[in-house]
């Protein structure tokens, strides 16, 4: 049978990608050494979602591998070889805060690791597809010199800009930015997969994707907020929002509406395609909108702080322009917005948490 190979498969997209993909009659191998745990701490760790993902799917086959070994990826390709149809690629060191920390860890995750994972799909298995997780923050600050109005809740884009219908298109330059180091490691990567595709031919797609979430989320301060804010407000624990007066943007996108969209490209791949992919005008909020939400659903106030000091290379504003993957894939839709998204999260929680 058809083998997807899924990094990171304990993560978010990688443990949705890993089920998708296993209903529409792949097996599934994974590769997932919980870093998160290191990166975030006992809290973060994904350890929880491997063992639901083996019960889920019980001829999963797991290999817990760092993918800065290339060796060991290499012995991993070869052993399942021709019968690789397909490789989504999540796993990542995925916060820019913590780049800063350890710049050789990150970019030695983000940058080599995506290396080592094409030159082993190149030699083992060269017409499978490639799908890799990218991110908006490739395009560095540069989101932060449009001209944005300051609404109530928000900031927003000046409506006679030509992208305030539908969001950032991926023809914003990616250069003479602030990236952070998160970003500057996410480029390289991007722009190898990008390579793989169009000097080698593979049929590889990049998907620089705006805030993705889910239930399956392990949300941490420094990377993934809403599932984070969710988690807060659920435990009645404080959280910090740091600048922009709580009024920063982000489209957000379920990991399941994403995972359907690799699956788009998996039956009909163009090599070398990128696509910015995020909730769009369908799914977005601010801070202050999220927490709002959150205070909804849980019926009470939460305790928030305010930090004016704003995270580097943070943006004010995004939300992604999906029309290039609409008019390459006119097939895939979004099924969730953000009330159920958050909603979502919500159940998620509860059951994760001691209370629920």
């Amino acid at each position: 049978m058809a083998i997807v190979i899924v990094t990171g498969s304990a993560g978010l997209i990688g443990a949705e990608a890993s089920r998708y993909f296993h209903a529409k009659g792949l097996d599934v191998v994974g590769i997932d050494n919980d870093m998160r745990r290191y990166f975030f701490g006992d809290g973060a760790s994904t350890r929880w979602s491997l063992e639901r993902l083996a019960r889920d799917i019980p001829a999963y086959r797991h290999h817990a591998v760092d993918i800065r070994d290339a060796a060991a990826i290499e012995a991993i390709f070869e052993r399942y070889g021709a019968d690789i149809a397909a490789v989504v690629h999540t796993a990542a060191q995925p916060s820019h805060d913590w780049a800063a920390r350890e710049p050789v860890t990150d970019f030695t995750t983000n940058a080599n690791g995506t290396l080592n994972l094409l030159e082993a799909t190149r030699k083992s298995c060269g017409d499978a597809v490639f799908i890799f997780t990218s991110t908006n923050k490739v395009y560095g600050d540069t989101p932060n010199a449009l001209p944005l109005v300051e609404l109530e809740t928000r900031w927003e884009l000046s409506p006679d800009h030509p992208w305030a219908e539908h969001g950032i298109p991926e023809t914003m330059s990616i250069d003479h930015t602030l990236h952070s180091l998160f970003g500057a490691s996410k480029v390289a990567a991007d722009v190898l997969v990008q390579e793989y595709g169009r000097y080698f031919g593979m049929r590889t797609a990049v998907f620089r994707g705006g805030c993705l979430t889910g239930p399956g989320h392990s949300g941490a301060e420094l990377h993934g907020f809403l599932s984070y804010l969710m988690k807060c407000a659920v435990a009645g624990k404080p959280y910090t929002v740091f600048g922009y007066k709580g009024k920063q943007v982000r489209d957000n996108i379920h990991s399941h509406d994403l995972v359907s969209a690799f699956w788009q490209v998996f039956e009909a791949p163009r090599p070398g395609a990128v696509y910015n992919m995020g909730g769009g005008r369908h799914s977005n909020c601010s801070m202050l909108e999220a927490i709002r939400l959150c205070e909804e659903l849980t019926g009470r106030p939460m305790d928030i702080a305010y930090s004016d000091d704003n995270r580097i290379g943070d943006h004010i504003w995004w939300i992604s322009d999906i029309r290039a993957f609409r008019r390459d894939y006119p097939g895939w839709s979004q099924r969730y917005d953000l009330r159920r998204i958050m909603e979502d999260i919500f159940e998620g929680c509860r059951e994760q948490s001691p209370a629920g």
